[in-house]
């Protein structure tokens, strides 16, 4: 029988780190699309975050081991999803990404992060040996690959690549020989020249204009130039919302979304976003922690998953920004508008949380 009070063991601190960065995003939102077609969006995202809070606590009650029996049947349905978006679903600015859901759009390959956490740990928990093997690595990578070729098929290069990181972090915790690792770094320097070649074009002008944006400042590196610059308009201490000329005088393509980042360092400046860095920190090693503490390895590599994905989303997003990664759309954990996102990012917490809650049940 469980002997802990939900409420009072959930982590606190991550909770009010989540929070912080919702609101510094809300107010983001508000602020960037003033005047706009989009000066709706700050309140849907606070509808967003408050239903978002209600699904983490659902999940945290819930006893992440329950989930973990299920996984099989889960990742299914996670397919089978992906498939019925390709073919039912909305086709928006020439990608079938979401899915009509009532009166709301879903954007389905989000949920099969959360899937694909729980597989890879499920897997590596009942491993037999100390360490990887090859057959391991291959039953690994197809789970990954499936649901990457689906979401590329729609297309969406940048959901695809966050399932990487999950993949990556639990193999090297099993315990990945050096020599395999060689050797999957040689079929990379092999196949990522001959995948190229399988990219969208506007995919491939993104990788180029990432490296060379002066080719076609008006075309495809017109993003990364604009968005360089308000970083830089920032300065130390940020221009405000008025002085904003970047965000508010149109020239920053989206900034509720993909370049909220951006927007936040012109009017906040770099006082600003040492302080959402510090605490996409924090967030990180709390959900660290709660893998330290953890009771078995499957709880260590549910949490470590989470970790691995958020770190790699504030990365990719940040980079993208400044000019250091290319434009790919992936959104920053928290602060970028839109529902998908912020949900799995919130039922990601909810396993943390569920996982931390274990602790307390004798």
């Amino acid at each position: 029988m469980p002997v802990y009070r939900p409420l009072k063991d959930l982590d606190w601190p991550l909770l009010i780190v989540t929070l912080i960065l919702c609101g510094l995003g809300v107010l983001q939102i508000y602020s960037a699309t003033q005047g706009t077609h989009w000066a709706d969006a700050w309140w849907k995202q606070i509808i967003w975050i408050a239903t978002g809070l209600i699904m983490m606590w659902v999940v945290a009650t819930i006893d992440y081991h329950s989930l973990l029996g299920r996984v099989v049947y889960l990742y299914s349905a996670a397919v089978a999803l992906l498939v019925l978006t390709l073919v039912l679903g909305n086709r928006v600015f020439g990608s079938t990404r979401w899915i009509r859901v009532g009166g709301f759009t879903l954007q389905t390959s989000e949920f099969v992060k959360i899937v694909l956490i729980l597989l890879i740990a499920k897997y590596l928990t009942e491993l037999k040996s100390e360490t990887l093997e090859w057959r391991d690595l291959a039953k690994l990578g197809a789970f990954v690959a499936v649901p990457m070729a689906l979401v590329m098929k729609e297309p969406d290069l940048g959901t695809s690549l966050t399932y990487i990181p999950v993949l990556v972090c639990g193999i090297f915790m099993a315990g990945l020989r050096w020599k395999y690792l060689l050797v999957i770094l040689g079929i990379l320097v092999i196949t990522l020249p001959i995948g190229y070649h399988f990219l969208k074009p506007y995919q491939k002008d993104r990788l180029v204009s990432f490296i060379y944006p002066d080719r076609d400042p008006k075309g495809t590196g017109f993003q990364v130039i604009q968005s360089r610059i308000a970083v830089g308009n920032g300065g130390m201490w940020g221009r405000g919302a008025k002085e904003s000329s970047q965000t508010h005088l149109g020239f920053l393509p989206v900034p509720h979304t993909d370049f909220i980042f951006a927007s936040f360092a012109e009017e906040h400046g770099f006082v600003g976003i040492v302080i959402a860095l510090v605490l996409y920190f924090l967030l990180i090693m709390q959900v660290v922690q709660n893998a330290q503490t953890a009771t078995d390895k499957a709880g260590l590599y549910v949490c470590m998953g989470v970790a691995a994905l958020i770190l790699f989303h504030v990365l990719v997003n940040v980079g993208m920004v400044v000019g250091r990664m290319p434009v790919t759309g992936i959104p920053l954990p928290l602060m970028s508008s839109g529902g998908s996102n912020t949900w799995s990012v919130f039922l990601m917490l909810g396993l943390v949380n569920s996982v931390r809650l274990r602790r307390f049940v004798n």
